[in-house]
Formats: C-alpha cells, sequence, structure tokens
C-alpha cells in the first residue's frame, strides 16, 4: 500500500510541475489551482506512504528522481524542449542513482 501512495505521489508532482509550466507565472488561474492541488495532494501522499513504513530516503529518491526523470521526459515529448547526450545521460544516471538506493535499502 506504502508503494501505491507512493505512485500517487509522483504523479501528483507530475501533475502540478506540469501545470506551473502552463501557468504562466501564476497568471492563468486555473493552471495556477492544479499547482496548488497537485503539490498539496503529492506531499499528503508522500506523508502517507512514509507512515506506513517507507524508508524516508529510499521514498524521497524515488519520490524525487522518478518525478525529475518524468518531467524532463515530458518536457522533450511535449514542450518541445531539446534532447542532448548530456540530458540523457543525467536522466539515467538518476534512474540507476534511485536502483542503487533502493537496493542498498533492501540490503540485509
Amino acid at each position: 500500500m506504502a508503494w501505491l501512495l507512493l505512485a500517487g505521489a509522483i504523479i501528483a508532482e507530475i501533475t502540478a510541475t506540469t501545470a506551473l509550466k502552463f501557468s504562466d507565472g501564476f497568471t492563468h488561474k486555473g493552471w495556477a489551482l492544479l499547482v496548488v492541488a497537485g503539490y498539496a495532494t503529492a506531499f499528503a501522499l508522500l506523508g502517507q506512504a512514509l507512515k506506513r513504513q517507507l524508508e524516508i530516503g529510499t521514498a524521497y529518491a524515488v519520490w524525487s528522481g522518478a518525478g525529475t526523470a518524468a518531467i524532463a521526459v515530458i518536457g522533450m515529448l511535449f514542450l518541445g524542449e531539446s534532447l542532448t547526450l548530456v540530458k540523457a545521460g543525467g536522466i539515467a544516471l538518476i534512474i540507476g542513482g534511485v536502483v542503487l538506493i533502493n537496493l542498498a535499502g533492501s540490503a540485509p
């Protein structure tokens, strides 16, 4: 259940961050409301995931790493942002780091 809550937190954070781009500096009220609601939901779900025994380091690494990688991909696919070798390498390092943290957390 904790991992499902964390997945929901990640989705809410990705939604809020994408809406932040469309809010145009909070000048578009509908998008701005989605930003606030998305981040509030993300933190509430993250808090519930931590309450259910996920380690904070693991949960935060997965939450921030998955969110960062997803936003980079969304930017490239839907917002016309560039994909460079350095950016692709950075995303790969983020994913690798999250995997390593998870492996270290499950070690005896």
